[in-house]
């Protein structure tokens, strides 16, 4: 055997043992945070069964910090504060509620029924709180359920921050599709994303334009209001201006827009009957295997502005669109639109538009804005993407 093919074989096989101990890594990680949350849970159902039998205040969480900590001085996680959430977590997820969400978290798992419905299901389901006792509960099951799927810095930003347990689970299973950090998820929070994508009533003619469920899917994608806190423009700014902005900070744009959004390009050119037309951006969205065309408004909404986005779509669907790929949609964004005009605008279209606001400020905490990706590297990755796209 040469030198060379004695060198390429070890290297394949060096790779190989990386890839292997990186999987392990992983599944470590993963399986570590599970059994803490548990040993937190079991812990907190202890705390909770213990204070409310013998009728204890909340000081005597103090005692129990002290003594533990004295018993094992190495262990972290024993302060009071830590105590306090241990015990919130488990009085917030009782036996029956993890139950409940297991079943609900199959359910979205199977796409038996539209998420929105199995979401709303969960405020139907009243939950009898028994006494925590832990040995009611396996902890393989406690591990495989979707609480056990979610960091404890998860958790915690949901505790403190998401009351409602409908909202909660949504946010719960938004992290696990997306993979969202913990920093992310605050943002999230702070900025209403689950109101803006899955309460406020949305203006569109999905259900008339597209099939099911790409129709249900495609409305959920989409936002109303989009927030554009990265954008460093005035409130009188003009369309040209606003874009510029987007697309030199166009990773916090895609994530803003969400999951699946391939970036194509910014005044995207057409040439049609020999005249020049430039589309404001254009992307292509991954799962739902279509171009789309994003029109912006630096003004509120006109009923003549769906003409020109559904002329745009007309002809990326003769010029790029091929049998692989759905139809084109169109995303109009205004800075405001009186919603009866809207729909009365797009009825009569045979091409999917929808219309959403969007706002240049919002009021998020500095903490939370130095804590998103930076956007050098950021774009670096995108621009690898778009590479592998193309």
């Amino acid at each position: 055997m040469s030198k060379i093919s004695t060198e390429k074989e070890y290297i394949t096989s060096l790779n190989s043992l990386i890839q292997t101990i990186e999987q392990i890594q992983v599944k470590t990680v993963l399986s570590a945070n599970a059994l803490m949350l548990w040993a937190y849970w079991s812990i907190g159902s202890e705390l909770s069964l213990k204070i409310k039998s013998n009728k204890w205040g909340a000081k005597i969480i103090d005692n129990y910090s002290k003594d533990l900590k004295q018993q094992f001085p190495t262990m972290k996680g024993l302060s009071t504060r830590n105590l306090v959430y241990m015990r919130q977590f488990a009085e917030n997820y009782p036996i029956e509620r993890i139950v409940i969400l297991n079943e609900i978290w199959e359910q979205v798992k199977s796409n038996s029924k539209p998420l929105v419905n199995l979401i709303e299901s969960i405020e139907n389901k009243k939950v009898e709180i028994t006494q925590p006792v832990v040995a009611q509960l396996e902890e393989t099951f406690f591990i495989n359920s979707i609480i056990g799927k979610i960091s404890w810095s998860h958790h915690l930003v949901l505790l403190n921050k998401v009351p409602e347990m409908p909202k909660r689970f949504w946010y719960m299973l938004n992290t696990l599709e997306h993979g969202i950090s913990k920093n992310i998820l605050s943002i999230q929070v702070e900025t209403g994303l689950y109101e803006r994508q899955i309460n406020d009533k949305k203006v569109n003619n999905f259900s008339a334009t597209l099939p099911k469920p790409q129709s249900d899917f495609a409305n959920y994608l989409i936002k109303d209001p989009y927030i554009f806190d990265f954008v460093q423009a005035k409130e009188n700014a003009d369309e040209r201006n606003i874009e510029e902005q987007l697309t030199k900070h166009i990773t916090k744009f895609l994530l803003e827009l969400g999951q699946g959004f391939s970036f194509v390009g910014k005044q995207y050119h057409l040439n049609v009957g020999g005249s020049d037309f430039y589309i404001d951006l254009l992307f292509y969205h991954i799962k739902l295997h279509c171009y789309v065309v994003v029109e912006l408004k630096a003004r509120e909404f006109k009923p003549g502005d769906p003409a020109q986005l559904n002329f745009y779509i007309n002809v990326i669907n003769d010029t790029l669109k091929t049998d692989k790929d759905n139809d084109t949609i169109g995303i109009l964004l205004c800075k405001g639109k009186n919603e009866v005009l809207a729909e009365y605008a797009l009825k009569g279209y045979n091409n999917p538009i929808s219309v959403s606001d969007y706002e240049l400020s919002k009021s998020i905490p500095e903490e939370l804005k130095s804590t998103l990706p930076q956007i050098d590297d950021l774009e670096q990755e995108l621009n690898t993407i778009k590479v592998r796209n193309e």
